[in-house]
C-alpha cells in the first residue's frame, strides 16, 4: 500500500496528498497499538521520472525496522569457551579496580566535608567496628583454609607437580610440557623450553603474605620497624580483622567507633601497647602452624588409594569456600595492593616499608604504589595448562591454541578424581578435541 502511495503521489495535488497521509498515519497508529509494526513511514525529497516528464517532490516510502533479537543467556550459564584474563605488563602500573573518576569524586566529597568541619560518615568496618554478619563467614574461611592446605599436602604425594627453575611456570602431570614459553633469564639457551624440577605446595597455592596488625587504625608500619611485625598469610590476616580470635595473633576489638574529618583521625580511642610477636613462642607447640604452607607435605602422610577421590573433592570444596568467603569479606574490609608488585596489606591504608623493586621503584624511593586490591591478588588462582591425559605425551607448542587452562588447585583436584565446577569448564576447553600434529595444519 505504501509503495503504491509513493508512486501515485506525484500525480496528486497537495490537498489530496495530505488527506492520504492522514489516512496512512491513522492506520499506522491502529496497527502499532495492536502489535509492533516492522515498518515505519519515512519522507524524503526525490526526483521521479514518469514517462518523459521529471517530477520533483516529497514522497512517503516504507522502511523496515532492524530485527531485535533478545538475549538468550540465562543466569548461571557460561559461554562454551572463554579466554583467560590478559597478562598485565610488568613495565606498567596495574589498572585501578575502581574507576579513577569515582575515586576523585569521593575525594572531592570528603574534602568539602572537611572544609566545613563536618565529620566523615563511617559505617562498620570503616569505623573500626566489626560487621556481625561477617564473623561466621570469617570462621568458615579460616576452617576451609586449613582444610585446603591439608588436602593439597596429601594430594601432592599422589599427583606429581613440576615447576620451572627459571620462571614461575607450573605443570600438573607425570612429565613437564614442551611448550616454548619460558621467559626466564636463561631461557634463550634452551630456546624457550622450561627447566623442570619437582614442585611443592607453594607452586600450587601461591603464598601471599601480609603484616599482622594489632590495631589496623594505629601507627603505620615504617621501614625501620618492619621487623617488629609478623608476616602471615593475607587470607588469615583478613579473617582476623573480620572477627576471628587467634591467641597467637591478638587483635584490638573496639567498642567505640573512630571519628575522622577528611583524612585525619580525630578520635581513635588512644594508642594501646601492642603485644610482642608470637615468634618468642615455640611454633611447633602452637596450632598456628596449621595456617601456613611451610612444611605441610612433611606434616601430613600420603593417603590411601581409596581415599584420594574423597580428599580431592573436599579440597575442591574448600577452595571454592575460601574464594567465595574472601570475596564477601573484601566487599566490606579494606585490602590494599601495590600497583607494581605483588605486595598486599590488609588494613585501611598501606605500610611505609620501602620494599618495592619493580618498575620505576627508584622514583618512589622503594615505596609501594597502594591501590584497592582484587580477589585474585589476595587469593591468586595461578593458572596452569589443563592436561586431558596426564600420562600421555607431553604438550607441544604447535598445538598450543587447542589447550585450555585452569587454576592449579582445580587441575590438581580434578586429576585426583574431583568434580570440576561449571565456571571453570569454559576456560579448560573440555569440548575441544586436540588433533595430531599432522592434522593441525588441516584445521581451519
Amino acid at each position: 500500500m505504501l509503495q503504491t502511495l509513493s508512486t501515485a503521489s506525484s500525480l496528486w495535488n497537495p490537498s489530496q496528498r495530505s488527506a492520504c497521509l492522514e489516512i496512512v498515519e491513522f492506520q499506522r497508529s491502529q496497527l502499532s497499538s495492536l502489535s509492533p509494526c516492522p515498518f515505519y513511514l519515512k519522507f524524503g525529497s526525490k526526483s521521479v521520472q514518469k514517462g518523459r516528464a521529471l517530477v520533483s517532490g516529497t514522497f512517503p516510502y516504507a522502511c523496515q525496522r532492524p530485527k531485535q533479537y533478545p538475549a538468550s543467556k540465562k543466569p548461571g550459564e557460561y559461554p562454551q569457551n572463554m579466554d583467560l584474563p590478559p597478562v598485565l605488563p610488568k613495565k606498567k602500573k596495574k589498572p585501578y579496580p575502581i574507576p579513577f573518576k569515582e575515586i576523585q569524586k569521593a575525594a572531592r566529597k570528603d574534602k568539602k566535608l572537611a572544609e566545613r568541619g563536618v565529620e566523615k560518615p563511617l559505617q562498620p568496618p570503616k569505623n573500626g567496628l566489626l560487621v556481625p554478619e561477617l564473623i561466621p563467614v570469617a570462621y568458615e574461611v579460616l576452617d576451609a583454609w586449613k582444610l585446603l592446605i591439608e588436602g593439597l599436602a596429601q594430594l601432592l604425594h599422589v599427583i606429581p607437580v613440576y615447576g620451572c627453575s627459571d620462571c614461575s611456570e607450573v605443570h600438573v602431570a607425570h612429565s613437564g610440557h614442551n611448550i616454548q614459553d619460558c621467559k626466564g633469564p636463561r631461557s634463550s639457551k634452551r630456546r624457550g623450553l622450561h627447566s623442570w624440577v619437582k614442585g611443592s605446595i607453594n607452586d600450587i597455592l601461591i603464598p601471599i603474605e601480609s603484616y599482622h596488625l594489632y590495631d589496623p587504625f594505629g601507627r603505620r608500619i615504617k621501614h625501620e620497624t618492619r621487623f617488629d611485625y609478623d608476616r602471615i598469610p593475607a587470607v588469615v590476616e583478613l579473617c582476623i580483622q573480620a572477627g576471628v580470635d587467634i591467641p597467637e595473633y591478638p587483635s584490638r576489638r573496639r567498642t567505640n567507633p573512630i571519628r575522622m574529618i577528611g583524612k585525619k583521625i580525630i578520635d581513635r580511642g588512644g594508642y594501646v601497647e601492642e603485644p610482642k610477636p608470637w615468634r618468642a613462642v615455640d611454633p611447633s607447640s602452637s596450632s598456628i602452624i596449621d595456617l601456613d604452607t611451610c612444611g605441610a607435605c612433611e606434616r601430613f602422610p600420603p593417603p590411601s588409594p581409596e581415599d584420594v577421590p574423597i580428599i580431592a573433592q573436599e579440597t575442591m570444596n574448600a577452595h571454592e569456600t575460601v574464594q567465595t568467603g574472601v570475596t564477601k569479606l573484601m566487599k566490606k574490609y579494606t585490602v590494599k595492593a601495590c600497583g607494581y608488585c605483588s605486595e598486599v596489606h590488609v588494613g585501611p591504608w598501606g605500610h611505609n616499608a620501602k620494599l618495592c623493586g619493580e618498575f620505576k621503584h627508584q622514583w618512589r624511593d622503594g615505596k609501594h604504589g597502594w591501590q584497592d586490591a582484587t580477589v585474585s591478588e589476595v587469593f591468586p588462582p595461578n593458572y596452569v595448562w589443563h592436561v586431558q591425559d596426564p600420562k600421555g605425551p607431553p604438550m607441544r607448542s604447535a598445538l598450543k591454541r587447542y589447550y585450555g587452562k585452569a587454576p592449579a588447585v582445580v587441575e590438581l583436584c580434578m586429576q585426583a578424581g574431583a568434580q570440576v565446577p561449571r565456571r571453570y569448564k569454559p576456560m579448560m576447553r573440555l569440548d575441544i578435541i586436540v588433533p595430531e600434529s599432522e592434522e593441525a595444519s588441516l584445521v581451519a
